[in-house]
């Protein structure tokens, strides 16, 4: 499982549309299920999340996160 985002495009909110996904194969081909909709989400609380559903470390992943979210910024 792993936590998919989408950016906000629709204008003046700074965040992502975040779901909870699975990750299955579906007549050999891999497909997404939906587990859980967290809804909108601010984009400084992005990594935290990711950090606490992804699988793996959750330090390693909430530092990798931040890191590439502060090169985004630049």
């Amino acid at each position: 499982m792993f936590v998919h985002c989408v950016k906000d495009n629709r204008g003046k909110k700074n965040g992502y549309y975040c779901t909870l996904v699975n990750s299955v194969r579906v007549n050999g081909k891999p497909v997404h299920e939906t587990v859980m909709s967290f809804g909108f989400i601010p984009v400084e609380r992005v990594p935290y999340l990711k950090a606490t559903f992804n699988s793996g470390e959750p330090e390693v992943i909430l530092a990798n996160e931040l890191r590439r979210q502060e090169s985004e910024d630049r």
